[in-house]
């Protein structure tokens, strides 16, 4: 049986997401300020069904999503999700979301940097990349911080609040 990963660091427990974070998956869905540069408002049942297919429990190679929760150690508190999904045997995109009340303190470098590191060490990772919507400046920070590199710019790729986006994409290798 495959045991579910789990992630800690000095201030964050991040565990594969559970039927009973619904509630914090479905509201961070339904916020303005966590989805402005992510996605148009989501039917219900479009938010239900990307949370359920993020439900089966995770291991390396596997074709959904690893959806970590990130919870802060002292309190307990659900503040974001946070993983990636394969796109290719070696490869994987990054991705992740915080409550407005959890951004700018951190978390989301102190959650994605072990994800990274577990990609790489443990998942069978060459190389991991991260599609930003063009503008975003605090996602495009944090990659940057992480360690990823701006790799180019694909024009009008994304429709998003009624008008095609630009999107900036992301990359990092093993090593680097």
């Amino acid at each position: 049986m495959v045991t579910p990963l789990i992630i800690e660091t000095s201030r964050l427990i991040c565990s594969q997401i559970k039927e009973a974070d619904w509630d914090f998956y479905r509201q961070l869905q339904l916020t303005p300020a966590v989805m402005h540069y992510v996605a148009d408002e989501k039917s219900p049942e479009q938010i239900r069904a990307d949370f359920n297919s993020r439900l089966p429990i995770w291991s390396p190679l596997s074709a959904h999503w690893l959806c970590l929760v990130v919870r802060e150690k002292h309190t307990g508190n659900r503040i974001g999700v946070s993983g990636y999904i394969h796109r290719d045997r070696d490869s994987a995109e990054v991705g992740f979301l915080f409550a407005p009340e959890a951004q700018g303190k951190g978390y989301a470098y102190e959650s994605l940097q072990p994800i990274c590191d577990y990609a790489f060490n443990d998942g069978g990772i060459r190389r991991l990349s991260a599609t930003v919507t063009a503008g975003n400046m605090p996602s495009r920070r944090l990659l940057e911080k992480v360690g990823f590199v701006l790799e180019g710019e694909l024009r009008e790729s994304y429709w998003l609040r009624n008008a095609w986006r630009n999107d900036w994409l992301f990359g990092l290798v093993r090593g680097e």
